[in-house]
């Protein structure tokens, strides 16, 4: 990060030479922590349209080249070339390991598979009925009761161990959830498989038959998981951030981040784009639904399409729509109902003028719903395993963050409308 040249703010006579940064790649910033000492005033963005809040190596995004790099590297390499433990060593550790690092790096992960024994009550207190994240929320939030010997976030060693166990337990906190949701028994984990086929095993694993995980679908669900570890400063990474910064443990950082996940408008968002695919029904029914998606005054919207940062294709969301096609091709799903239709949809998108001009093109949520269904993911749990494969950037943002000598704890301002001072009434007298 460089500093080379200034901006020139005037405001009613008031000067501030404000320094102009440059980081490695993308848009140069304005700095403007001395602004309200030399001008008594502060910026207004809601949203953070046009605010870098933090100096991060993680993840870059542009948005409108369509491009994703993990540390450097492009995510359709990533997803082809790497599995989800490597890419989670990468976004940890700032490289690629090599073979006997992703070896320590995965052996270290699978000795904290399990969870504490007594956690495991913890779910009877949730209705069985609960929605996965709610029981997510309260059981990670929950974890730092059982592990006092890694909550100094001053102590690296403290931060390193907390965060191999984020990693490692998630899939099975994950899989407990939703075995607890159908009244089945938990099932242990099991550390002769990969991460991701023992994240399936626990998912649909019994004790009264024997279950292996088909390579497919574990290389589907492992792509899943990489195209969802980390995507920059989003609003649940940002949430973590702001947590963290007031010093919150990591375990209560990243329930924080999950609460966040789950809006509708993040993390739930492939649930409500298989949802309006259900909502469509057919093929046929798309031209009508196209309309009434064009219409300002409907209140129908055409989920999956556009992006907050891309104004391309989500590279993310070609990744998707391969994987999808491998998916319903194993299990002989080609003429799957709603995949004809995210395909038809996907052919208008992409030729209407409406769409095209808008830059509304299919994001990953389009595509993610679809293969997870295929794999027998029920919707509601979607955003639990966005949140067991977002875990990785967000410790990673976590831990950068921390170690931040720059940081500060998160303070926004804002811009008050409300009343000036008054003078209390008398209740008898108002």
């Amino acid at each position: 990060m460089t500093t080379q040249r200034t901006a020139t703010l005037s405001v009613e006579g008031k000067t501030a030479e404000l320094p102009v940064v440059s980081g490695t790649v993308g848009p140069d910033v304005i700095d403007i922590r001395s602004l309200y000492a030399k001008t008594g005033m502060f910026t207004f963005d809601p949203g953070f349209m046009s605010t870098a809040a933090c100096k991060s190596a993680i993840t870059y995004i542009d948005g409108d080249k369509g491009e994703l790099l993990y540390r450097g590297y492009p995510i359709e390499q990533l997803a082809v070339n790497c599995d989800f433990l490597e890419v989670a060593y990468l976004i940890k550790n700032g490289e690629l390991p090599n073979k006997t690092e992703y070896d320590e790096f995965t052996t270290r992960v699978k000795r904290h598979t399990m969870v504490h024994e007594q956690l495991s009550r913890f779910f009877q207190g949730f209705r069985r009925d609960a929605h996965p994240m709610a029981v997510l929320v309260g059981v990670v939030g929950a974890l730092s009761a059982f592990y006092h010997d890694s909550l100094d976030i001053n102590n690296p060693e403290h931060r390193m161990i907390s965060g191999i166990r984020l990693i490692a337990k998630l899939p099975t906190i994950v899989a407990m959830t939703y075995k607890y949701g159908i009244g089945q028994p938990f099932m242990y984990p099991r550390n002769d498989l990969s991460y991701t086929a023992n994240f399936m095993y626990m998912m649909f694993g019994t004790p009264c038959e024997k279950y292996e995980p088909n390579p497919v679908l574990v290389r589907a669900l492992d792509r899943i998981l990489i195209l969802h570890a980390d995507h920059e400063q989003n609003a649940s990474t940002s949430t973590v951030r702001l947590a963290g910064s007031s010093g919150a443990n990591p375990f209560a950082c990243i329930s924080s981040g999950i609460a966040c996940l789950w809006g509708p408008a993040h993390g739930g968002a492939n649930e409500a784009c298989l949802n309006m695919l259900e909502q469509i029904g057919d093929v046929s029914h798309v031209n009508e639904y196209i309309k009434r998606a064009k219409d300002k005054n409907d209140s129908f919207k055409l989920m999956g399409f556009g992006h907050r940062v891309y104004k391309n294709f989500d590279p993310r969301a070609k990744l998707m729509q391969q994987t999808c096609q491998e998916v319903l091709g194993e299990l002989g799903l080609e003429n799957d109902r709603l995949f004809k239709l995210a395909i038809a949809l996907e052919k208008i998108a992409l030729e209407d003028d409406y769409f095209v001009s808008k830059k509304l093109y299919p994001n990953v949520d389009f595509y993610s719903g679809i293969v997870q269904r295929a794999l027998g993911i029920p919707t509601q749990l979607f955003t639990g395993i966005f949140a067991l494969a977002r875990t990785v950037g967000w410790m990673a943002q976590w831990t950068e963050m921390i170690a931040d000598p720059e940081q500060k704890i998160g303070r926004p301002r804002q811009l008050f409308t409300g009343a000036q001072t008054r003078d209390v009434v008398p209740l008898g007298q108002r």
